[in-house]
This record gives structure tokens, sequence and C-alpha cells, in this order.
């Protein structure tokens, strides 16, 4: 995996279906890490784009962006049996990592659910993953100390 362009600023935008094989891409490097939350196995562009279409206008995919490049992705999946409620996940290219793009991007997509409506957001974290958990820190999120379901959950006010 070549490295980033440090100097580049990223840019944030909301994904639509024509975005699916850049979102796939990331997927199918982030899968062969070990311990991937959120995805068991690679997806293809059109697993993506039907994924997306189900978000439709109640959730979304959004994009990290370097020199043209989607660096990592988020996602707010709506929850139908907590209409007040979405699953954010978060996932970037390991040489996007540590540079403050996660947090970005994270922040982008929080505000498209305030922007919603949404109250509560939930997700799922690597279990004794102390990056993660200083990740979740960041945006606000919180975190029980003993977590054995690798949850977490941040009220949007």
């Amino acid at each position: 995996m070549s490295e980033i362009n440090v100097q580049a600023e990223p840019t944030y935008r909301q994904a639509n279906i024509n975005d699916a094989d850049a979102i796939a891409s990331v997927i199918g490097e982030v899968v062969k890490e070990p311990d991937p939350v959120g995805f068991d196995r690679a997806l293809t562009p059109d697993e993506v784009r039907t994924w997306i279409m189900r978000m439709g206008g109640e959730g979304g995919a959004f994009l990290a962006i370097i020199d043209g490049k989607a660096v990592g992705f988020a996602a707010l999946d709506y929850n139908t049996f907590e209409p007040d409620t979405v699953v954010l996940g978060v996932w970037l290219l390991s040489s996007a990592r540590r540079k403050g793009i996660g947090t970005s991007l994270a922040e982008y997509a929080l505000g498209f659910a305030r922007d919603k409506g949404y109250k509560r957001i939930r997700g799922r974290l690597p279990q004794d993953n102390e990056t993660a958990l200083a990740f979740l820190s960041s945006i606000g999120a919180l975190v029980p100390i003993y977590n054995p379901e690798a949850r977490f959950e941040l009220p949007l006010v």
C-alpha cells in the first residue's frame, strides 16, 4: 500500500453509488488486517452500491479523499428498531491513520446525523484496541471501561 501525501489536505464529502469502487477498495484493504470490525470479507462494488442505495437518504457513506484517492470512509446506517439511532463505522487505509483524518471524517458524518435529527450514535470497535478507544474519545463517544461486547454509544445533542 502506498503512503498518502501528508502535505495534501484531505477533502470530505458524501459518497454516492458512483463511489462504490473506491469504498470496496478500502474495505478490501481493511479486511486483510487482524480483527477487522464491521466486515468479515471484502465487498464487491455491486454489493457496496446496494448498501448505499439501501441506506437511502436516512443514512449515508462519506469519503475522505487525498489527491483524488479515497483513503477512508465512514458510514451511518440507520437502525430501524430505534428510529432516533444510527450506527457509525469509520474505516481508513493504514497509511491514513493517526493523522486526524478519521476524526474529521467522523465529525463530517456526525454533522449529517445531527442534521437528520438522530439522537444517538452507536457502533462497534475492536476489543482491547487502545487506538480505537482514543479515537472514539476524541469524537466524544461514551465508551464503558469494561466493554465485553465492544460497543459504544454517543449521544447527539
